[in-house]
């Protein structure tokens, strides 16, 4: 027998808390809604102004790593929805996989602003560059940050990603934080 779907009623819950507290110099959201599911990768939700989540996602296997051209089409989709379902905190566009630290304004869940980043790209991605079947792998990597020190550590991880993998490369374009607006 098959395994139950990812998205399955077993794997999915949702329940009223009186507060949330993340672990760290803390940050209580109170009367929040904590919702998490489980695919491959567990996903946790809370249903609150300002909530900062960490992103990632890789190309498909067998996909050829992504050109600079594509690169440039992924960096204009994640800043296509910036202050209308999104506030982007920084982002960086890598060759094999996208670093997002982002929070989704109210009544814009997580997933969906995820579905419409994936699928725009790979619709864009398909038609201009010729790659063929999935481009982005199904499931994506996200967590919550849990305060500003995380926050400042995760938004320097994303921006030195690029002089991490290619120390000789002095300009990185697609790299963005929220200080360089």
């Amino acid at each position: 027998a098959l395994p139950a779907h990812p998205l399955s009623a077993e794997a999915l819950w949702i329940r009223t808390v009186p507060a949330v507290r993340l672990p760290g110099p803390g940050i209580a959201y109170p009367h929040a809604v904590e919702r998490f599911y489980q695919g491959f990768l567990p996903h946790y939700r809370i249903a609150a102004d300002g909530i900062v989540y960490f992103v990632t996602w890789r190309l498909a296997p067998g996909q050829p790593p992504l050109r600079d051209d594509e690169r440039d089409v992924v960096a204009a989709a994640l800043r296509h929805w910036e202050a209308v379902k999104c506030r982007l905190h920084g982002f960086v566009v890598m060759d094999d996989h996208v670093h997002v630290l982002v929070s989704p304004l109210a009544e814009v869940a997580l997933e969906r602003l995820l579905q419409s980043w994936k699928s725009y790209t790979a619709s864009r991605l398909i038609r201009g560059s010729g790659r063929h079947g999935p481009v982005w792998q199904h499931e994506s990597y996200d967590r919550v940050v849990r305060n500003e020190v995380e926050l400042e550590q995760l938004t320097k991880y994303v921006a030195g990603n690029p002089a991490r993998r290619w120390p000789h490369r002095v300009d990185y374009r697609w790299a963005w934080s929220a200080g360089e607006r």
